[in-house]
């Protein structure tokens, strides 16, 4: 196996990356600079650091960990010290902070900058999932606006210490009557932080349906001095640019379309720089990086491989999507047990195919269907908290991801 992918060919001629225009100036998060406007979403199970720096090989732009829990952190448990653990050359560390108590998120912040463990913390407002709207938690929480404010105030006083910047990402909210996204943006601002990531769906959508970029639009119009980010359908660098162009965000957040796709942040450095020059892999090169892939995932598993098969498995049908991959071949390298056995099976597969077009590209993972939001008894009847839902909410920091 190589370790240097070499760059395809560029796709419509050669360009000079002096002469070309840029999209948008980088992106300017306190003390930080992304010179390439471009945010790696946090994906549990998905953005560790072997997935993070293999991106960060093809292209610039902020890279997050997975989420972690604030009461995780602060109980030190072995596997949230894991997720927040960045290797030297993962620079800035920018970590996502899931919190439902301002005492337990101002504990958490303490700890990272005490500790010297991040240089950017993003909080996360957006997960959709059962088992935290059912707690209040997630994106279900943006709607008690007074716990919103209070979380974030304390987390950007507590980071502060440290000089270091905190953003916040969130869904439109709840469902279409029970949007949050303006009245939180203008709040996450007041309270100090130094960008709002916005996901164009609301927590009933899930991943349904269409991401909605005039949502997006209008949180930009509604911040004219803060860093607007939109998140939602970013399939391609096309996308991303067309984002740009309909909303005015000061950048991208990808999650999805990257799922097996690393090179994607290549095509939208190129993107931001002005290039045409796309990646456009053929059997070989997906190959070479599904290896380099699996191989990066042993240290981060501290050595066994086992586990970082299992985890390379989930991958597979991302790293092959419309490549000409047979069923047996596509179960064997889902039940993958060693590099030996990995590197055996991706040799039967004829290396000289090339790119496949468009059945390569699009949607990645479930989109699923609209689905019912979860939340805890009369959670919509006000904004403010009662004492029942003050006692209830802090069970909902629990080790799940997604927004």
């Amino acid at each position: 196996m190589t370790e240097t992918l070499e760059r395809p060919a560029a796709v419509g001629g050669e360009h000079n990356a002096a002469t070309a225009t840029a999209l948008l100036p980088p992106l300017q998060l306190g003390p930080i600079t992304v010179d390439t406007p471009v945010v790696l979403a946090p994906m549990a199970g998905i953005t560790n650091t072997a997935f993070r720096r293999l991106c960060r090989e093809y292209g610039g732009g902020l890279y997050v960990n997975e989420m972690v829990t604030a009461r995780a952190l602060v109980e030190r448990r072995p596997e949230s010290l894991r997720i927040i653990k960045h290797e030297p050359d993962e620079v800035p560390r920018s970590v996502q902070l899931y919190s439902v108590d301002p005492v337990t998120t101002g504990h958490a912040v303490r700890m990272l900058v005490e500790e010297d463990r991040a240089d950017h913390i993003d909080l996360n407002f957006g997960c959709p999932v059962p088992k935290v709207t059912r707690k209040g938690g997630g994106s279900a929480l943006p709607w008690k606006i007074r716990l919103f404010e209070s979380i974030v105030a304390t987390a950007v006083r507590e980071a502060a210490r440290g000089n270091i910047p905190v953003t916040v990402k969130m869904r439109k909210g709840i469902d279409e009557d029970h949007l949050t996204y303006i009245e939180a943006g203008k709040v996450a601002r007041d309270s100090g932080v130094v960008a709002v990531a916005l996901h164009g769906r609301t927590a009933r959508q899930h991943y349904s349906g269409q991401a909605d970029w005039e949502a997006i639009a209008r949180l930009r119009e509604s911040l004219p001095d803060l860093p607007v980010l939109g998140n939602g359908d970013i399939w391609s660098a096309e996308d991303a640019v067309r984002m740009v162009e309909q909303t005015g965000v000061d950048g991208v957040v990808v999650g999805r379309g990257c799922q097996g796709r690393p090179w994607l942040f290549g095509d939208l450095q190129a993107a931001f720089e002005g290039r045409e020059d796309r990646y456009r892999p053929g059997v070989s090169m997906v190959c070479q990086t599904l290896l380099r892939h699996a191989q990066m995932l042993i240290p981060y598993f501290d050595g066994d491989e086992r586990k970082a098969m299992q985890d390379i498995r989930k991958h597979v049908a991302w790293y092959f999507k419309g490549y000409p991959v047979g069923s047996a071949l596509r179960t064997q390298l889902v039940t993958v047990e060693s590099m030996a056995q990995l590197q055996e099976l991706l040799d039967q597969l004829d290396q000289s195919i090339g790119y496949p077009g468009d059945d390569a590209e699009g949607p990645r993972g479930r989109a699923g269907s609209p689905k019912k939001v979860h939340l805890p008894e009369d959670w919509l009847a006000s904004q403010e908290l009662n004492e029942d839902q003050r006692q209830m909410i802090q069970d909902a920091e629990v080790d799940t991801s997604g927004g």
